[in-house]
């Protein structure tokens, strides 16, 4: 059903069951899947692929050109998949040609009000991005993944899976899988050990990812003493794999 005030490009690939709600706007390159909402006054523009089953409320503003000043009109692409729901006032941005001229969004993710994803994010499964949340460009994110109410993520940071961030807190460098951040100081607080026992982990699972954490935080090695570690401490628990993975290939230093 699209709504008679909304304007919808005859060259937007539209799906089976689509709502589009009174005054949005879909842009001539638009593709939109099965079941999804625009609830009223949204706008997708640009080269933006959406998946199936997503839920757009009021004013977000999806596919829009970004804000780095070396855009210059370049075709670039969003993608989205399926299951997402953007609270109002979102904004998601296209890539830029200077990284994969994409970002990308998984499946099952909700953005609440007036949260932001700048150009070339990579984003996972399964993430809540709580009120103001602020993801600045080529950032990536993992799956499972919180930041609580107006975190500011620098640019070209990671944030691991399952990791955990308190309200306000400014993420400057990468954040390990599995770790908390206060939001005040801004440092870690230990593993989101509540988060993976509602997920499933086991005791076990979650006491090795605890003295990985020790490891990495508590017994002062150098980063390559820590891997050292955690490189034997995988054999017996796979869940401290993607930590492992994740020091090794931290760009920005990780969270001290």
């Amino acid at each position: 059903m699209i709504h008679p005030s909304a304007i919808v490009s005859e060259n937007a690939k539209i799906g089976d069951n689509v709502t589009i709600g009174p005054f949005c706007l879909v842009g001539d390159h638009v593709e939109i899947g099965d079941n999804c909402e625009l609830k009223s006054h949204v706008v997708i523009k640009g080269h933006t692929k959406i998946g199936r089953n997503n839920v757009f409320f009021q004013f977000c503003s999806i596919g829009e050109d970004c804000q780095d000043k070396k855009y210059a009109g370049e075709t670039t692409y969003l993608e989205i998949g399926d299951d997402n729901v953007f609270r109002e006032s979102c904004s998601i941005h296209r890539g830029t040609t200077q990284d994969q001229s994409l970002t990308k969004i998984g499946s099952r993710n909700l953005m609440m009000v007036n949260t932001h994803l700048a150009h070339d994010c990579m984003v996972g499964d399964d993430n809540i991005f709580a009120n103001n949340a602020t993801v600045a460009g080529h950032v990536h994110i993992g799956d499972f993944v919180i930041l609580g109410g107006m975190t500011a993520v620098h640019q070209f940071c990671h944030i691991g899976s399952h990791a955990f961030t308190g309200g306000g807190a400014v993420i400057l460098r990468d954040v390990p899988p599995y770790v908390m951040v206060s939001g005040l100081k801004h440092i870690p607080q230990g593993i989101n050990s509540e988060g993976l026992k509602r997920r499933g982990f086991s005791s076990d699972a979650v006491m090795a990812i605890k003295r990985a954490y020790k490891t990495i935080y508590r017994k002062g090695y150098t980063t390559d003493e820590a891997l050292e570690e955690l490189s034997q401490m995988t054999e017996a628990h796979p869940e401290v794999e993607i930590l492992h993975i994740f020091l090794q290939s931290a760009k920005r230093g990780i969270i001290r």
